[in-house]
């Protein structure tokens, strides 16, 4: 009876565990406390933070129940992770939820968001010079997008082993938008640039936006090929919403699929964040890399926004240039607020959504050239 009683505890997680199981579950309370209680982007949060409860629960690798392990449930619902389906499907939901018309209205603002990528770059260049070999340079670089799908879809390309920290990197700068992008765009702007007022932007024809997925497609892919799958399935969403002629299947790409894959995409990256692979020196490095890529892009779509008004007879809010980071729609929310600290009459949310939704197609752009880049 004893022997039948020593062997059951020693199946059991509190034999099993050591202090990196608890500290990773802490982490992930720490992220369901957050998506909760503090309402930082809880559609992705909440899958990520319980993922990573239940990949560190400690369990004999034998048991085939662990995400790493051949044949497990985890396992199987993690191919869509590490064979690149996932994040394509989530921008199909993207792009049949976004309406392009205010980028339409004035293309000049789609530099904004081309500007916002200087983060990635500048990144890729300060990792390479840190000691990371390139492969792994890019995919943190990519994290100052602030886009997770991108992240996820360019790392298992270039440096699949680093998925778990640069993922969870990812979409924790996209929750942290509110917290980290203010004070960057107060410090880079004075008081009388924030009390700038834009003019309304003009209205879109139905024309416009029916050809526009179209075009926009052909021009970006023709120009960085290896965005394809991200890219595609964006302006396809985007062209199922506007055509007005196939509404169940926009209706259901902007609703029941981007949901479902938002939460096999969170609990599976949350999962694949175990112990032994995210508690390393590298990670630290990861995120801290991360936060610099995402200031760098904050403060590069600021500053190109002031420069160009030095050009521009009807000049723009620079607050709106931080919109260019991918995160839609919280980055043009936050320069809405920040506006509005400022002026309460003042409403810059649709203009910078301009920036922001080019900054999607941006970060997508700059994957597939950095994948492009990497693969010659």
């Amino acid at each position: 009876m004893n022997d039948l009683l020593i062997q059951f505890l020693s199946n059991t997680g509190f034999a099993l565990a050591d202090y990196r199981h608890i500290i990773m579950i802490l982490v992930g309370i720490i992220i369901i406390y957050l998506g909760v209680a503090k309402q930082y982007e809880p559609l992705l949060l909440v899958p990520i933070g319980f993922g990573m409860l239940i990949g560190n629960i400690p369990v004999f690798k034998d048991f085939g129940l662990g995400i790493y392990e051949s044949g497990s449930f985890l396992n199987y619902i993690y191919y869509g992770v590490t064979h690149d389906i996932y994040p394509p499907l989530i921008f199909l939901g993207i792009g049949a939820l976004t309406d392009f018309s205010a980028m339409l209205a004035r293309p000049v603002l789609m530099l904004l968001g081309a500007a916002a990528q200087i983060g990635i770059f500048a990144t890729f260049l300060g990792a390479l010079a840190i000691g990371f070999p390139p492969n792994e340079a890019a995919s943190i670089g990519i994290i100052g997008g602030a886009d997770g799908p991108t992240a996820i879809f360019l790392t298992v390309m270039l440096a699949p082993r680093l998925l778990g920290p640069i993922a969870v990197a990812a979409y924790s700068y996209m929750a942290l938008v509110p917290v980290i992008q203010p004070p960057i765009m107060r410090l880079l702007t004075t008081r009388k640039e924030r009390l700038i007022r834009m003019e309304e932007p003009r209205e879109v024809s139905k024309t416009e936006k029916i050809i526009f997925p179209i075009v926009g497609f052909l021009l970006c892919c023709f120009l960085a090929p290896a965005a394809l799958p991200l890219l595609g399935m964006l302006f396809f969403g985007n062209l199922l919403k506007e055509c007005a002629v196939v509404e169940r299947l926009a209706k259901t790409a902007r609703t029941s699929l981007i949901d479902i894959v938002t939460i096999l995409l969170g609990v599976t990256v949350g999962a694949s964040t175990q112990a032994d692979v995210f508690l390393t020196p590298q990670s630290i490095g990861i995120f801290a890399l991360g936060a610099f890529s995402f200031a760098i892009a904050t403060a590069s779509g600021v500053i190109f926004a002031k420069f160009m008004n030095l050009f521009m007879r009807k000049k723009i809010n620079p607050l709106i240039g931080a919109a260019g980071v991918s995160a839609v729609p919280n980055s043009a929310r936050v320069v809405q607020m920040v506006g509005q600290r400022e002026d309460p009459t003042n409403f810059l949310l649709m203009h910078a959504m301009a920036p922001n939704i080019s900054g999607v197609i941006g970060s997508a752009i700059a994957a597939g050239i950095l994948w492009g880049f990497m693969s010659s």
